[in-house]
């Protein structure tokens, strides 16, 4: 029994040359060849991942502040694969237990949709997802109101002291952020078509177009420095990754989706996910050590883009 911790940013461009340079497209994917050697050395049993969504598995119609999958695939958005993910139904149903058992309100799922939030980091490592065991835990990380910064932590406790009972390699994984601010639809003032689309009514091909089109115009323009995406930040997204490290849960506990949409933007609360991985390999773990961290800014993609992985101590 032993316990490994990964996250990684995502984002739509992610690799994407025609919005960042060779060097830096290089060295991300280096980033990710070694953050994939280190989980191919740790071989786990079972990966517990905490991710968002945007839109595609959760929306409006019933939002859940977190939420287990039993059983969960793939959308397919921004290029990524669709299809299943291998998903231990009897073992996600004992996080979902445990979670709360620990007073934690945790809806599930058996039948989760996920998307590049989710899958993007697994191809960008292995370029693919569906050999690997995960059970994805969904928190609300876009969309009004967002689960406090305290709860996210308690979240990933309940997890990880779970987790230490389970008798399995268990490497705890998150996806998102950092500094991040792409164009997110809001549902006040929406127009009725994109308020459908916040409530859960199929995406059609040419408004997936659309919404991909926004992306990439906000891309361009970022690149540049302007557009309607706030700046990277990564002053912020430095102390951030300290305060990881150091396991400093009481100042993280002091975030609020409010401070954090201001300092980091929009997609910045994405964080709220590293923050329950690095609570559950904490209290898995008794503790861990970083043995990789890495960070870019890059513009282009809108995305302060970091890799971390830690081992237990």
């Amino acid at each position: 029994m032993s316990f490994a911790l990964v996250c990684a940013s995502h984002t739509p461009l992610l690799l994407d040359e025609d919005y960042a340079t060779a060097e830096i497209c290089g060295s991300v994917r280096n980033s990710f060849s070694r953050l994939a050697g280190f989980v191919n050395d740790f071989k786990p049993d079972q990966i517990i991942q905490f991710s968002p969504d945007h839109f595609h598995g959760f929306h409006y119609d019933n939002m859940p502040s977190f939420c287990v999958g039993a059983a969960a695939k793939s959308y397919g958005d921004w290029k990524t694969s669709s299809g299943p993910l291998q998903v231990d139904e009897d073992y996600a149903l004992a996080v979902h237990h445990a979670a709360r058992a620990a007073d934690i309100d945790v809806s599930v799922s058996y039948d989760m949709t996920v998307d590049h939030g989710f899958v993007q980091i697994w191809e960008a490592m292995f370029g693919r997802f569906d050999h690997i065991p995960i059970v994805p835990v969904f928190i609300n990380c876009i969309a009004s109101p967002l689960p406090s910064y305290r709860r996210a932590r308690l979240l990933g406790e309940a997890v990880g002291r779970f987790a230490a009972e389970s008798g399995k390699h268990v490497l705890f994984a998150a996806s998102g952020g950092l500094s991040h601010d792409p164009v997110i639809p809001q549902i006040k003032g929406a127009s009725p078509e994109v308020r459908q689309r916040l409530l859960g009514a199929l995406v059609q091909p040419e408004q997936q177009a659309r919404r991909e089109a926004q992306v990439r115009a906000a891309a361009r323009e970022a690149m540049q420095g302007g557009g309607p995406s706030r700046p990277l930040n990564p002053a912020w997204d430095g102390a951030f990754l300290e305060r990881l490290a150091r396991r400093d849960w009481d100042h993280m506990d002091a975030f609020t989706p409010t401070s954090v949409d201001a300092a980091a933007g929009a997609g910045g609360n994405e964080v709220l996910c590293w923050i329950a991985a690095g609570a559950a390999m904490a209290a898995a773990a008794g503790g861990y050590h970083v043995v990789q961290q890495d960070y870019l800014p890059v513009d282009g993609w809108i995305a302060g883009m970091a890799h971390f992985a830690a081992r237990a101590q």
